[in-house]
């Protein structure tokens, strides 16, 4: 079973105040000329030296090409990978970047992030978003709806309350309440642990799905959940800013490579965007862009279309 997809949460105060960039460590650098960062900021990569390449813009569609913007559909509440800055507003995270960084690839002015609840993400594409990079572990359910590109592999963890106060055990999660984001892996894997648990006579889990992480957040480390599941990179970059508010327990269950999600009918935008996506995983910008964001050991060195399915 693969499992992998849900969203971050990062407590930030005594008071659990969530945010999702503000509680950010200022005092963190970020190795290469390429990034930046800002007191109280996330860091971003700046994608601005990576080139076009003509053979690959030249696959563009003429409506993407026209418009001149790559359009992103993130659920922007799902750090490292995609989240709402400062200002409450700007998605960032390395979603967003490699977004930015494909576009470069494709000869276009711009690639644009835009926050949209998980669920409607692929039903938009084609229409609202050419593109959806907002962590889709790639499944041959999804592959029927959306055409999936690899571009990183991320195993998923159980995160708690600092000190584990619940006594949640992750081999034995049986009787606990689990808060997980809506629409993801991680929610069907752990509604069929429940079922096992009932099938071995024990008590079900309570799946408690939310829309987003950080609400989530806020009732493990208050008490109210026992547990949150989520990507174990979500989870890693939750604990580092957390001042150990929440922390991750037990191992990493299996990985499952993540894709990005394109309508099922545009061949052509498909495979500008599998070329361009090779591209950055052959020159390091792909690991550049992750580095950024303490993520580089998800990046995968093949774009591959429809792993699922054909392989």
């Amino acid at each position: 079973m693969t499992i992998t997809k849900a969203r971050v949460l990062i407590a930030c105060t005594a008071a659990l105040t969530l945010s999702l960039a503000a509680c950010a460590d200022p005092t963190t650098t970020a190795s290469g000329d390429s990034t930046t960062t800002s007191t109280g900021a996330a860091p971003t990569y700046d994608v601005s030296s990576i080139p076009t390449v003509d053979e690959i813009a030249a696959l563009v569609p003429d409506e993407v090409k026209q418009r001149g913007t790559l359009r992103n559909g993130a659920s922007a509440d799902y750090a490292p990978a995609e989240f709402l800055g400062e200002d409450s507003q700007t998605a960032q995270g390395y979603d967003v970047d490699i977004t930015k960084a494909l576009a470069k690839v494709m000869g276009l002015k711009e690639g644009t992030t835009h926050h949209a609840e998980f669920p409607a993400i692929i039903p938009a594409l084609g229409t609202k978003f050419d593109v959806g990079l907002s962590s889709f572990t790639i499944t041959s359910e999804r592959e029927e709806q959306a055409n999936l590109i690899s571009y990183v592999e991320v195993g998923s963890a159980f995160g708690v309350a600092k000190g584990n106060p619940k006594n949640f055990d992750p081999t034995d999660p049986c009787g606990k309440t689990i808060g997980l984001q809506t629409g993801t892996a991680q929610e069907d894997y752990a509604n069929e642990l429940s079922d096992r648990c009932m099938a071995a006579g024990k008590e079900k889990i309570t799946v408690m799905p939310h829309d987003l992480q950080t609400d989530i957040a806020t009732k493990v480390i208050g008490g109210q959940y026992d547990a949150t599941f989520a990507d174990s990179t979500v989870i890693g970059y939750t604990a580092s800013l957390s001042s150990g508010q929440l922390e991750q327990i037990g191992d990493v269950i299996e990985s499952a490579p993540q894709g990005v999600a394109i309508n099922k009918d545009d061949e052509k935008l498909t495979a500008a965007v599998q070329k361009a996506m090779q591209y950055l995983m052959d020159n390091g910008y792909l690991k550049d862009i992750l580095a950024t964001y303490g993520a580089h050991d998800a990046a995968l060195t093949t774009a591959q279309l429809n792993p699922a399915t054909n392989n």
